[in-house]
């Protein structure tokens, strides 16, 4: 990938590095870049040290670089945890009143010194953030109206001072290094979990329910905000266990409902997951991972759940679980989990993970196929209403509370047609096939979709195959070493024809994933499909763009030996 620029930023907990590092996303955007933001931040209110990596370059992308361009520290902590980072022309702007110590440091520096600078305006520490931007847009060339015009677009609160203080880095800098602009427009800028929650309301999401659990935080947090704007119910009940059984009482009465958590709130809603497969109640759940077990590490990332999401709940019966990974897969799949829950009433569940949901992308509406609300099977008032009447595709036409002309009762206890509790054992063979009829349609239904996405060098016949986050860093890498990249997207029911023809050829499998046993491997495996190799990654952090490719290399280097 050519014409890239990363810049790094951080400092503490409180210092405001999330929507600086927003700030300069939107910079580089009115350059013409494509951007991705990667984020690192412990599980504290005050204090620790966070940073992102905003990378920017000509053509999309969806990984960070773990070399940066530019280091803009706000405590000495940045500039000592990041030295690994720099390269020969790595430029560093800091604050001067805080970072004293430089040993080491041979690249080119400018020391602004942001606690007299805001002592001198009266601003509020969080402020000092905004003289480190106009600093980095002096360094770099960009044009004053540029940041100006992205400051007042986006910030609302004290924009003069903001712009004062930016002002002032502006000038306290000079230029180090003149980057390219590109002639292509900008584009939106969301994160994961933002395009997730767009791809819900397109498809005609009514309420959203959730208890706060990080990464799945902002979903909640985003709808809330966009509730008004789309007539949304937003509820945050006490519990997880509220949130799920609650939202089975939307499904009941007729409203798309989604609902969102991690691996641990997961659990406790796992019970309502199974009353929702009896029931034939259509809900959707997303999962966004961090590591376990347990508490694991709130604020970090894994790809450890996915064969619990694929196994939990009691007995069998029908699910979607789709993993995207990117923005637009976001978007889409979320969309579609929605309108084949509804189609086929079922639960659908949707994977993320921190890196996913968290992280920010150029959003490419035009790349993304087209998304409409899809009404789902009704009564036609024909018949006496039967709410599990056994149809050939199993799927049961709906009717809603109140309807006076219909009694609509569910039933977590097997059931018969009518929904009257049923122990008979040709009734109970009888519904349990019906049940499971609905996946064989969803199955070749889905056969219909790009359920396996292929990318890289299609004639390779080696193949990275990767699930979730990992499709950006992993199609880089295949773009850069010549390999074909194989990434299923729907993981139950499994793509197995879609994955079979993609393998076509190749004489090399190569798993990426981030969780300690190749959870994807495993999964492939119970398909009879073959892997060579796995890289695995599980610290909590997203593979870097140049670590995974040197991995990849070393795999290869051991096959051609």
């Amino acid at each position: 990938m050519e014409d890239n620029f990363s810049v790094l930023i951080g400092g503490k907990a409180g210092d405001g590095i999330n929507q600086a590092s927003l700030l300069i996303a939107r910079l580089l955007n009115q350059l013409g870049y494509r951007l991705y933001t990667y984020t690192d931040y412990p599980s504290l209110i005050r204090g620790g040290h966070n940073f992102s990596i905003i990378r920017a370059a000509s053509d999309k992308i969806a990984v960070h670089l773990d070399k940066i361009d530019c280091l803009l520290a706000l405590n000495q902590d940045c500039l000592d945890f990041h030295k690994h980072r720099f390269k020969d022309n790595t430029f560093i702007i800091y604050d001067s009143d805080t970072v004293k110590n430089l040993s080491g440091v041979s690249t080119q520096i400018i020391g602004l010194p942001l606690g007299k600078i805001i002592k001198e305006e009266n601003a509020p520490a969080i402020t000092r953030n905004s003289c480190l931007i106009g600093g980095l847009a002096q360094a770099v060339g960009l044009p004053w109206n540029i940041l100006e015009g992205v400051f007042r677009k986006n910030i609302s609160k004290e924009t003069e001072l903001n712009l004062k203080l930016a002002s002032r880095g502006y000038e306290g800098a000079r230029e180090l290094l003149k980057i390219k602009s590109f002639e292509q427009p900008p584009m939106p800028l969301l994160t994961g979990n933002e395009a997730l929650s767009l791809g819900l309301i397109k498809a005609g999401l009514k309420t959203y329910i959730a208890y706060p659990m990080t990464p799945a935080s902002s979903i909640l947090h985003f709808l809330a905000q966009a509730a008004d704007d789309f007539g949304l119910k937003v509820i945050h009940p006490e519990s997880e266990i509220g949130v799920i059984l609650m939202a089975l009482g939307f499904s009941y009465a007729g409203e798309k409902t989604a609902v969102g958590t991690s691996g641990g709130g997961f659990c406790l809603m796992t019970e309502g997951l199974s009353f929702a497969g009896m029931a034939e109640l259509p809900v959707v759940l997303v999962v966004s991972q961090r590591p376990g077990p347990s508490t694991g590490l709130p604020t970090y990332t894994a790809q450890g759940d996915l064969h619990f999401v694929l196994n939990a709940g009691q007995g069998d019966f029908t699910r979607l679980v789709v993993a995207p990974g990117d923005a637009e897969e976001s978007y889409f799949w979320s969309a579609l989990a929605l309108n084949l829950a509804w189609k086929y009433q079922i639960p659908s569940l949707i994977l993320m993970d921190k890196t996913l949901s968290e992280g920010t992308y150029s959003f490419d509406l035009t790349s993304v196929p087209e998304v409409k609300e899809e009404t789902p099977v009704l009564w036609d008032r024909k018949q006496p209403y039967q709410r599990y009447s056994d149809t050939p595709d199993g799927v049961s036409p709906l009717a809603f509370v109140p309807d006076k002309e219909a009694v609509i009762k569910i039933n977590s206890y097997e059931h018969d047609e009518s929904g009257i509790t049923a122990e008979d054992p040709q009734k109970t063979k009888q519904m349990n096939d019906k049940r499971l009829r609905k996946g064989v349609f969803l199955a070749e239904e889905l056969e219909t979709y790009p359920a396996v996405g292929v990318y890289g060098n299609k004639e390779s016949k080696q193949a990275l195959v990767c699930w979730g986050s990992n499709k950006g860093v992993c199609v880089e890498v295949g773009v850069r070493l010549g390999l074909k990249v194989i990434q299923p997207v729907v993981l139950n029911p499994f793509p197995a024809a879609q994955f079979k023809s993609a393998l076509k050829g190749i004489e090399q499998v190569i798993c990426v994933e981030n969780n300690a046993t190749g959870q994807l491997a495993r999964l492939l495996n119970t398909y009879n499909f073959r892997v060579d190799e796995k890289i695995l990654k599980y610290d909590g952090r997203a593979f870097g763009l140049e670590e995974l490719e040197e991995s990849v290399h070393k795999k290869i280097l051991m096959k051609a030996k």
